[in-house]
């Protein structure tokens, strides 16, 4: 009979660490997010993204945050100390990011206000926006893309929110300290009719691609 040691599997270099990233931000009516990466001259690069997807920049050290809720309506039955029938109900993803930059892409997801008509004032620069009386949550396309790296390149961690509302807004300090103005925002994932998902995870690199036998994907023919 086989020992432990016989039976296990464990590999290092299949731990994965978000070394660096960004978030990027697009309107909800810019093309979606394909292909993560492509295949130029034997090199496998990043693709370039559509038109209107912008960076967030620096974010704080807690980088991009998801989380996911499930709900589901549990049956019981006389007897049974477990549910008999368990149905899920809901699904959602919710990605927090706390934006360190102040630029108009930042400004304008955190106070919910549509900037795309706001422009700085002639002769002094100055931009003045309103709170409206009846806010609504806007939405976006957003593309979170962590990095790591080994010793065949980078790896890349991709996940797609093609439909993410905001529901939430971060506190935001102005006040001495070594803290930034911060602007953060929850956006919650919500179902593109048109895409038929609400959220994609994207893989790829050449770090990545090295890893596929280990990781147990098959490559696919050619």
């Amino acid at each position: 009979m086989p020992n432990y040691a016989a039976l296990r599997n464990k590999q290092a270099e299949l731990i994965r660490k978000a070394t660096d990233g960004s978030v990027f931000m697009a309107p909800a009516t810019a093309d979606p997010i394909g292909d993560l990466t492509v295949l130029t001259g034997g090199v496998i690069d990043l693709n370039v993204l559509p038109e209107e997807y912008d960076d967030l920049g620096w974010l704080t050290g807690d980088g991009a945050q998801f989380s996911r809720d499930v709900s589901t309506s549990d049956i019981t039955s006389w007897g049974s100390v477990a549910p008999t029938r368990s149905d899920v109900t809901s699904d959602s993803t919710t990605l927090t990011v706390v934006a360190q930059e102040t630029k108009l892409l930042t400004i304008g997801m955190a106070t919910g206000a549509d900037l795309t008509a706001v422009k700085a004032k002639a002769g002094t620069g100055e931009v003045s926006i309103a709170k409206p009386l009846r806010p609504s949550s806007r939405t976006y396309r957003a593309l979170s893309l962590a990095v790591d790296e080994n010793e065949f390149g980078e790896i890349y961690m991709g996940r797609f929110l093609p439909r993410g509302k905001v529901t939430g807004y971060a506190p935001q300090n102005h006040g001495a300290g070594d803290g930034a103005i911060e602007w953060g925002v929850t956006l919650t994932g919500e179902p593109d009719s048109e895409l038929g998902y609400s959220e994609r995870w994207l893989f790829g690199g050449a770090g990545w691609f090295a890893l596929c036998a280990k990781m147990g994907f098959e490559i696919a023919a050619a």
